[in-house]
């Protein structure tokens, strides 16, 4: 009967001594001896974090640089992005013009030629040199190396200043043979039909030149070849106005 008693007695001072701990266990900020024991159970159990890898950062916390930014984050409206660099600025010095020592003297003013078309054959090279003139200076020129070059609708006005001018037109003119052309500038259309404009400057690339020209009008300094040649020729003198 005695040890009945005390069984009882024992389960309900275990009760009185755990109620308190199931009671308090949620809101109580720290653990009693049981939490480190065989009642740990009813001890509160810390909330964990989540770790959100795709969080927006807020941009007035300073983000330590040693934590690697998620790539993925959504990026900050208000960000204002890095200005681009700015280009260099563009060479105002002019393209140098070598002495052409294989030219013959020329004259100071370039004449004026027109042409329907103008067309290679065996085109060398297109460069920017100076050439000598009569009065003991010189210019600057653009220089055309060929096999040959045919002008069709060849129209040319010499005229040295305060002095009357000659005209000559003509089919065609040919010349053949090692053909150097110089040329103070040039307006034309490509054979694909786009306007065309060379000057002393920065020579064109010869794909731009190479299969031929529409419409030229050009400032013509002087050309050599071994041989030149027109067909169905007209001269005439043209006044100084």
């Amino acid at each position: 009967m005695i040890s009945r008693r005390l069984r009882v007695i024992g389960v309900l001072t275990a009760l009185v001594v755990a109620a308190p701990l199931v009671a308090g266990a949620a809101p109580s900020p720290r653990h009693t001896g049981f939490c480190d024991s065989f009642l740990s159970f009813l001890c509160p159990k810390p909330t964990p974090t989540p770790s959100d890898p795709t969080a927006r950062v807020d941009p007035a916390v300073p983000v330590d640089p040693a934590v690697p930014v998620d790539p993925a984050a959504p990026a900050d409206p208000d960000a204002v992005p890095p200005a681009a660099p700015a280009p260099p600025p563009a060479s105002t010095e002019p393209v140098p013009a070598p002495v052409d020592d294989a030219a013959p003297i020329f004259t100071g003013t370039p004449a004026a030629m027109r042409a329907g078309g103008l067309s290679f054959t065996g085109l060398k090279g297109i460069s920017i040199v100076s050439v000598p003139t009569v009065d003991g200076g010189s210019v600057r020129a653009l220089k055309i190396s060929a096999d040959s070059i045919t002008i069709t609708g060849f129209a040319l006005t010499v005229r040295p200043p305060e002095h009357d001018g000659l005209v000559t037109n003509a089919d065609t003119m040919e010349l053949a043979g090692d053909v150097s052309v110089y040329l103070g500038s040039v307006s034309a259309s490509s054979m694909g039909g786009a306007p065309l404009t060379i000057g002393t400057d920065t020579p064109p690339p010869l794909d731009d030149v190479a299969p031929g020209l529409l419409d030229v009008t050009m400032g013509l300094v002087g050309s050599t070849a071994d041989s030149i040649h027109y067909t169905n020729t007209d001269q005439r003198i043209v006044e100084a106005e």
